[in-house]
């Protein structure tokens, strides 16, 4: 089935940034992140770079509080004073989070009830995501007969299935085609339009615009 880059329509979140202070981020009692410091500002998209090992993906995991820093701190200034930045972030990891049993349009869904969009909403978002990431006519197919780009889209889905101003997405390109990134590239160049937050490690080129680097370095083994 074609895909077609349609036009995601920018939604409004309120202004937000990402401070990060003199990080440190250990895995197995070795330190993978020494130091780091940096801010992401709403409307712009943030890429990680480095090799295999340099805490891309411990980053990440950091940012969306499954894991505890050793040391300095992640603060976010504007948002949702109540709640906490995981509790604003969308979280895209290596697993696509679909449910095989489901069919992609109640993957969508559910997706978008559990993050607390109304019935209305949510039955606009679902159709919006689904449009966007070329699923429609895959809408009550079952999730577990997708191929692996399809399963892609439609974990990717769940970025329009309800509103939050922080997308962290972790290798959001596996298995994807280049007209399935960039599909990608539109929903996340919207998002930093309307003000939005977007923090990605990737080895590919997204195409993104108002996007700056942030490499990585693998740290030395202290014997």
């Amino acid at each position: 089935m074609p895909l077609s880059r349609l036009a995601v329509p920018a939604l409004v979140v309120i202004p937000v940034q990402i401070v990060v202070e003199d990080l440190v981020v250990e895995r197995g009692s070795r330190a993978v992140i020494d130091g780091l410091s940096f801010k992401a500002a709403g409307g712009q998209a943030l890429v990680l770079q480095g090799a295999n090992g340099a805490g891309k993906t411990t980053l990440l995991r950091a940012l969306a509080g499954f894991l505890r820093p050793v040391r300095g701190s992640i603060r976010l200034e504007g948002g949702d004073a109540e709640m906490s930045l995981a509790e604003q972030a969308h979280v895209v990891g290596h697993a696509n989070a679909v449910k095989s049993n489901l069919t992609v349009a109640e993957n969508v869904r559910f997706w978008s009830a559990f993050l607390g969009e109304t019935v209305q909403s949510s039955d606009e978002s679902t159709a919006r995501a689904l449009s966007h990431f070329g699923l429609s006519g895959l809408a009550e197919f079952p999730a577990g007969y997708l191929s692996a780009g399809q399963k892609r889209r439609l974990g990717l889905a769940r970025l329009l299935a309800a509103e939050r101003p922080i997308w962290l997405l972790d290798e959001p390109t596996v298995s994807l085609d280049a007209a399935s990134v960039a599909l990608l590239a539109d929903a996340v160049n919207a998002h930093t339009k309307s003000g939005g937050i977007a923090i990605a490690a990737t080895h590919l080129p997204l195409g993104l615009v108002n996007a700056r680097e942030l490499r990585l370095q693998v740290l030395e083994r202290v014997s």
